[in-house]
């Protein structure tokens, strides 16, 4: 059974910074493709950022470009997301997903999920 579970949620002020990470469990995790989502009440899921399995390519929303940075620890089967000059607009409920090798945008594209972590930022 595939596992995710998300870490480093919380309340922080506007400028501020987090970190989030992933562990996964239950799947070949130098193969997969992992990526992080949000969702903000009342909007859709959005991909935030994805690291795609061997090269480490990654790529990431234009809201968060230049602020927030993906990577990985395969030996440890984590997925980071560090998140700095956080934005009130950033408030949301935050994601790890995973699928086979090559990142994808559509959140249905992604075959195993976290529980999720709440992110809010004050302002």
């Amino acid at each position: 059974e595939v596992q995710l579970v998300e870490f480093g949620g919380g309340l922080v002020q506007a400028g501020g910074s987090l970190r989030l990470s992933c562990t996964a469990s239950g799947l070949t995790f130098d193969d997969a493709a992992m990526a992080w989502f949000r969702q903000a009440a009342g909007k859709e899921r959005e991909r935030v950022s994805c690291i795609s399995w061997s090269t480490g390519f990654t790529n990431y929303a234009d809201s968060v470009k230049g602020r927030f940075t993906v990577s990985r620890d395969n030996a440890k089967n984590t997925l980071y997301l560090q998140m700095d000059s956080l934005k009130p607009e950033d408030t949301a409920i935050y994601y790890c997903a995973a699928r086979d090798r090559y990142c994808q945008v559509p959140w249905s594209a992604y075959k195993w999920w976290g529980p999720g972590t709440q992110v809010t930022v004050s302002s």
